[in-house]
């Protein structure tokens, strides 16, 4: 059974800093985009940023660029977001996901990621 476990999450002052974590099982996708996306109540679920399988590419969406980095060790299968300079609209459910297909391009869009975590809470108070 594939897994993605996000951890990491809660809350924090604005300015501050945290550190989500999203550890993958039942397969590797080390030769797989991965991503995180994240939906604060009464909205939709949006990207965030993404990363290639080799770590050679990322993308991140204006709203965060600057201020988040994308990571991830494939060696454990893992990836990460460190989230600095946190703001209070960055208040939100964070989801880890994965793309099926090895070698696909980074993509912003949700239909393109097959695996998906179950979210980790991140709050920011101003």
């Amino acid at each position: 059974q594939v897994q993605l476990v996000e951890s990491g999450g809660g809350l924090v002052q604005a300015g501050g800093s945290l550190r989500l974590s999203c550890a993958a099982s039942g397969r590797t996708f080390s030769r797989n985009t991965m991503g995180w996306f994240r939906q604060a109540p009464g909205k939709e679920r949006e990207f965030v940023a993404a990363i290639n399988w080799n770590s050679g590419s990322t993308y991140y969406a204006d709203s965060v660029k600057g201020r988040f980095t994308i990571s991830r060790d494939n060696a454990k299968n893992t990836e990460y977001l460190q989230m600095n300079s946190l703001k209070p609209e960055d208040t939100a459910v964070y989801y880890c996901a994965a793309q099926d297909r090895p070698y696909l391009g980074i993509s912003a869009q949700l239909q393109r990621y097959n695996y998906w975590g179950q979210g980790t809470q991140v709050s920011v108070s101003s």
